[in-house]
Parts: C-alpha cells; sequence; structure tokens
C-alpha cells in the first residue's frame, strides 16, 4: 500500500485528532482527509463543468452583466492587500 512522509505539522495534526477520541489510527484520520479533498474536487468539477459555461453564456448574451477588466483587477488587489495587512 502507500506510503509517504508527514512533516512535524501535519503529525502534530494526526495525533491532535486522535486524542479527540474521533479517530482510533492514523490511517482513518488520512481517509477522512482524502474524504474532503475528493468532495471538494468534485464540486470543483462541477463549478467549471456546470455553473462556468452557463455564467459565460449569460454573460455573451448581455454584456453589461460583466465587470470591466481594470475594476477586477482593482478589487483583486484590494483583497490582496487585506489578506497581506491580516497576516502582519
Amino acid at each position: 500500500m502507500a506510503s509517504f512522509a508527514l512533516n512535524a505539522h501535519y503529525e502534530k495534526f494526526i495525533k491532535k485528532q486522535l486524542e479527540s477520541g474521533r479517530y482510533n489510527n492514523a490511517s482513518e484520520v488520512v481517509r477522512a482527509g482524502l474524504r474532503l479533498l475528493e468532495d471538494h474536487e468534485e464540486a470543483r468539477e462541477r463549478w467549471l463543468n456546470q455553473e462556468i459555461p452557463g455564467r459565460y453564456a449569460e454573460l455573451k448574451r448581455d454584456l453589461s452583466k460583466g465587470v470591466p477588466l481594470d475594476d477586477a483587477f482593482a478589487r483583486l488587489e484590494a483583497e490582496h492587500q487585506a489578506q497581506l495587512a491580516k497576516a502582519k
């Protein structure tokens, strides 16, 4: 079966999960994490394959629903700066 190495952060996290009594062994913790990752990836695929094409078609029908590129970049920059400020 698979073998992998974990850094101290994840070893500590797994130990904490085991101490909580929620899991019986490290394999259960890893499987729970993989299930979450699988759910996340499936949701991402649904978003990419279902929601995005619909939104794009809607935008093509009515360009006024779009956001000017300069505005989008300004919003992203503002969010980035806010995250940097929070991290300090």
